[in-house]
Parts: C-alpha cells; sequence; structure tokens
C-alpha cells in the first residue's frame, strides 16, 4: 500500500481524509476505509448547517460488508454536502479522494487541521491495522 495515499490532504485515525480549500475543508472517507468497507451501497450524510464536534459521528456508510459510522474530523458547521452520493454511493470507492467527496465544512478552528495525519503517519497507522 506503500505511497497509495494523497500527500495533499491530512487524515484521521477514523479513516477520514480533509482537504483545505480556502477557509473550508472538503471531507471523505480514505481508500483505505472504502476497501476495507467494500462496495458503497447508501451514505447517510448530514443537513447542511448542522454542527459537530470534532470525532462526533456525522452520518453512517453502508457497504456490502457493514455499516459503519462517520465521524467530524475537526469541530465545525457543514457548508455542503454530495448530493451525488445519493444516486451513486460508489464514488466512495471508484474515486475517494475526488468525486466521491462528502461534505464542505467552515472549522472552528483554522489550526485544527494542522493537527491532522499527513499521508506518512497515516500510512504507518493503517499498516499497523493490516
Amino acid at each position: 500500500m506503500a505511497g497509495s495515499f494523497p500527500e495533499d490532504v491530512r487524515y484521521t485515525e477514523a479513516d477520514e481524509w480533509v482537504r483545505r480549500e480556502g477557509e473550508e475543508l472538503v471531507c471523505g472517507v480514505t481508500s483505505f476505509a472504502a476497501e476495507q468497507l467494500g462496495d458503497g451501497v447508501y451514505v447517510q450524510l448530514p443537513e447542511v448547517g448542522a454542527h459537530f464536534g470534532e470525532g462526533d459521528s456525522f452520518g453512517e456508510i453502508e457497504s456490502v460488508k457493514a455499516v459503519s459510522d462517520l465521524y467530524s474530523p475537526v469541530a465545525g458547521e457543514i457548508n455542503a454536502i454530495n448530493e451525488a452520493l445519493d444516486a451513486s454511493p460508489g464514488l466512495v470507492n471508484d474515486d475517494p479522494y475526488g468525486k466521491g467527496w462528502m461534505l464542505r465544512l467552515r472549522p472552528d478552528s483554522a489550526e485544527a487541521y494542522d493537527l491532522l495525519l499527513d499521508a506518512a503517519a497515516y500510512e504507518r497507522s493503517t499498516a499497523e491495522r493490516h
């Protein structure tokens, strides 16, 4: 799996990725999580305007194998959700860092992003679990 995680995003121990785009953060689940889950069949996302604390469950992803909670990587307010996942939940598997994004949020703290794992640290954490 070496080098399989994009360097331009940050990661959580709960297998979410986060990319900074201006003052917003775009979030989704990592390719490691998508691979572990199997083919996604349903994604439940929060309402725009909802606020979550770091580590709070904001929704669920259901696959052919399991149902898993989705966790907010940082505290913040949801600005947008990826409505394309309603019709095509498989985007999470096909393009987890692109078209499979889940939500955009405005973080409570600009520094929160910098506290997340970089690609090398996340890769080490997945190797320990694999």
